[in-house]
């Protein structure tokens, strides 16, 4: 992709699953890249399992710890051109058994989360005249799923989040929504049978789940200069599933 060498990219969730896959990616086109997430032993490996990159141990749900984050990230970097707000979890419980605390981790996680890392890193944007913030939402987002009400009301949230932003930081920052249909991360593994999984397929188009690489590379093209145009823009990968 064209414009992504020497970018300062930072990727949250970015040591499993779709975030490790767009962390792998941005380096393989020459950008920095550092990756904030929860768990301290993927931290602890990150640098061994993906060369080049700096893992920043951060809950994104906590404004105060965000902060402390893209303090370093200045150091480590020198600022953000890029930013891909990735980190999310789901809990798999039906409507009437949605506890209080299950909706409000997903919601602080999956949108004041990407809230608060956005926030942060459009104010450094916006000083330095330009740069990109990408958004992991989802097709849940789009359309009713069940047994996910709170994850589908967080990414629904995150869909309008991103298009507002769009609008008020145009045109130095440009701000877009991807919406993955399922994708076979460890995530989706732990929640999922291999029997559920299969009748998943049965339902998609394309006959599978996407690979997280896949993800990555929209992420790539949306933040390199052949994207330029896309701002305000929400996007499903999905292998058909929606249509």
């Amino acid at each position: 992709m064209e414009g992504l060498t020497g970018k300062r990219v930072v990727v949250t969730g970015g040591t499993s699953g779709i975030g490790e896959a767009t962390s792998r990616r941005f380096l393989d086109e020459g950008a920095r890249v550092a990756a904030l997430a929860v768990g301290e032993d993927e931290v602890a490996t990150a640098a061994e399992r993906i060369p080049g990159i700096d893992a920043l141990l951060c809950n994104v749900a906590d404004a105060a710890a965000v902060a402390d984050a893209f303090a370093r990230i200045d150091q480590l970097l020198g600022g953000v051109d890029v930013l891909v707000a990735n980190a999310g979890i789901s809990i798999r419980k039906p409507f009437l058994e949605i506890e209080a605390t299950d909706w409000q981790r997903v919601l602080d996680v999956n949108l004041t989360g990407v809230f608060h890392c956005a926030q942060q890193a459009a104010r450094r944007m916006v000083a330095a005249g330009g740069g990109v913030i990408l958004m992991t939402a989802s097709t849940n987002g789009l359309t009713g799923h069940e047994y996910y009400a709170d994850y589908n009301a967080s990414k629904a949230g995150v869909i309008l989040l991103a298009r507002t932003m769009a609008r008020e930081l145009a045109p130095a920052v440009r701000v877009n929504a991807v919406c993955p249909g399922y994708v076979l991360t460890p995530m989706q593994k732990a929640e999922y049978t291999p029997e559920m999984l299969e009748q998943v397929n049965a339902t998609i188009p394309l006959g599978r789940h996407a690979r997280p690489d896949e993800i990555a590379a929209l992420y790539a093209f949306l933040a390199s200069d052949e994207g330029a145009y896309f701002t305000g823009a929400v996007i499903s990968i999905d292998g058909g599933e929606t249509a």
